[in-house]
């Protein structure tokens, strides 16, 4: 027998030659022919997607059947598709808990696992797809981190649920949570709301971080212009998944990778987008370890700067009342983008993975005329919501390498009270449930930052609870833990350093004035520092908060917040 027999035509670049051609792979060939490929499929390329599909969320619930169009797209284009799982963790189920510890992790082990199997197996190509919030970035860093030419796929946001007359999402039952702790809802309704909320399939349907996450992969230039905005349970969303399929076929046939698209204008673009749709704080957190996994040099300052001179344009929950759905009815994230480049606010010349710039893909869309749009949730960059983008990074003698803010309300807040300071969310609950709050209060939840959690826990149970009680604008919080993108009022996170490694934060007393100012970018405590060193001396680390197991291995390897809060070894600072 011929030793052609064992060759495929397939392009020499390809990796997954190494698993398909000659015949000494007749081994691993047998291993794929018990799963169903054969000759047609060696030749091909070998197009992974990985899927976090789990009954542990509606924001994944659904992704085989996403998944599944996908592989559609790929196989019908002459591809070779090859799924995949990895994990998930639903923020909002463990929301309040100690789980939540847990969301952070899963997005490096998303990444990781992602990684792995792509090197493993020898894949030629990804279409990623993603979920709840932390499956977006962990497949974005993926791709960046294997540089394997990859189209990024989003499962798509939940259908708004209806409560009296009006829409609602999960946040509105944590505001409810609060509401009922203080009185101000009876059980009847909360119960009502709670089954109303989540109709269906689907991430959850503000500008909470996965949309917003969605929203970036579109701006930044990994995944098609239009692809983020159609609901979970639409149609459109599986004709977006089957796109992207073929389109993850050609872009391995051109070579077109991850590192030809991510570059610092790329990043800018993402930001100004985030800023200009009032999204999740922990975008910050997320485009930083994008970049640092591209070797892109990116400053959490940065994100003030391009927030200052890009106004809020889209104002959709948690700071209004509209939902990515109602996004999608005006055209989707490219209506924002488009704005923003007419108005030469982001870089039009920068690629896409489609082969075409962000301005030429914009082109090829069918958007409604802007005297088309009538919607009360979009404004003109001549005349927007805000004047100003809603991420604000403040910096003082307690944060000296920066906090992230995202303003839902006053652009110009003020705010000067004592601190009351709780070493975990727990205690910090309680004093709220117990209706211990007092107007002017600035809350303090400290050793929650990435290594003390470990994973910075998201605080939307707190958050809500104060919201939710009737403090939206007269008491602040400030931790070194996150907040959900669904986190409504003065709440500053991601304060750096962290308690744990002996930031500033960790000497702060009950009792110490603390000013939040929004214009001047401030946070500061009313305390010299010849005392600040003196508590210093003083402090001790707290002991590991777990000595063995996955927690453990995070509470060594997070690095800072200002950062990214990366794991990855080469990245971390020093």
């Amino acid at each position: 027998m011929s030793s052609d027999t064992f060759d495929h035509d397939k392009d020499e670049r390809l990796q997954s030659r190494d698993v398909t051609e000659g015949a000494e792979k007749a081994p691993h060939r047998a291993m794929f022919r018990a799963m169903g490929f054969d000759d047609e499929d060696f030749g091909s390329p070998m197009i992974g997607v990985p899927n976090p599909a789990a009954d542990v969320t509606p924001c994944n619930v659904h992704l085989d059947d996403v998944a599944e169009a996908a592989l559609e797209g790929v196989d019908e284009n002459g591809g070779m598709p090859i799924e995949f799982g990895t994990i998930t963790i639903s923020d909002a189920i463990s929301m309040g808990t100690e789980g939540m510890k847990a969301s952070l992790i899963s997005r490096e082990v998303i990444a990781d696992s992602v990684e792995l199997v792509a090197f493993g197996e020898r894949i030629d190509g990804l279409v990623t797809v993603a979920g709840c919030d932390k499956n977006l970035p962990g497949m974005m860093m993926a791709a960046v981190r294997t540089d394997l030419p990859t189209v990024f796929l989003y499962g798509g946001s939940i259908l708004p649920g209806e409560h009296e007359g009006r829409d609602v999402s999960i946040v509105q039952v944590f505001e409810g949570v609060g509401a009922y702790g203080t009185g101000d809802m009876d059980a009847d309704e909360l119960d009502s709301l709670e089954r109303q909320a989540c109709p269906g399939a689907g991430s959850c349907g503000g500008m909470y971080t996965a949309n917003t996450m969605a929203s970036i992969s579109e701006a930044v230039g990994l995944a098609p212009l239009g692809s983020a905005s159609a609901p979970a349970e639409d149609e459109e969303r599986y004709e977006v998944a089957r796109r992207a399929g073929e389109l993850g076929v050609e872009v391995v046939e051109e070579d077109r990778r991850p590192s030809d698209i991510i570059t610092r204008e790329s990043f800018e673009n993402a930001i100004a987008v985030q800023t200009a749709i009032g999204g999740s704080t922990n975008g910050v957190l997320h485009l930083l370890a994008l970049a640092r996994e591209a070797g892109i040099d990116l400053d959490i300052e940065d994100f003030d700067e391009i927030s200052r001179k890009t106004p809020k344009i889209a104002d959709l929950q948690p700071g209004g009342d509209r939902m990515m759905s109602d996004l999608h009815e005006i055209g989707g994230v490219p209506v924002v983008i488009r704005r923003l480049l007419e108005a030469g606010l982001i870089h039009g010349d920068a690629m896409t993975v489609t082969g075409r710039t962000l301005e030429e893909e914009l082109e090829t869309l069918e958007l409604p005329d802007e005297d088309e749009i009538d919607a009360d949730f979009l404004y003109s960059v001549d005349e927007p919501k805000e004047d100003e983008g809603a991420i604000k990074i403040l910096s003082g003698n307690l944060a000296p390498d920066g906090a992230v803010l995202k303003v839902t309300g006053d652009d110009e807040f003020y705010h000067e009270g004592p601190a009351r300071i709780f070493e975990n969310e727990e205690d910090a609950m309680a004093y709220v449930q117990e209706g211990h709050i007092e107007s002017g209060d600035v809350i303090v939840i400290r050793n929650e930052g990435p290594k003390a959690g470990p994973g910075m826990r998201e605080m939307l149970g707190v958050t809500a609870a104060v919201v939710g009680a009737g403090h939206e604008d007269d008491v602040a919080l400030i931790t070194d833990g996150r907040f959900s993108g669904g986190t409504r009022g003065p709440m500053i996170g991601h304060v750096a350093p962290e308690a744990y490694v002996g930031g500033p934060i960790a000497f702060l007393e009950d009792g110490d004035t603390v000013t939040v100012d929004i214009p001047e970018r401030d946070l500061e405590v009313d305390v010299d520092d010849e005392e600040l060193e003196a508590r210093r001396e003083e402090w001790d680390q707290p002991e590991k908060p777990y000595n063995n197991g996955v927690l453990a291995k995070y509470t060594r390897d997070f690095g800072s917040a200002a950062n990214g809060a990366v794991t990855n070894p080469g990245l971390k600072e020093e």
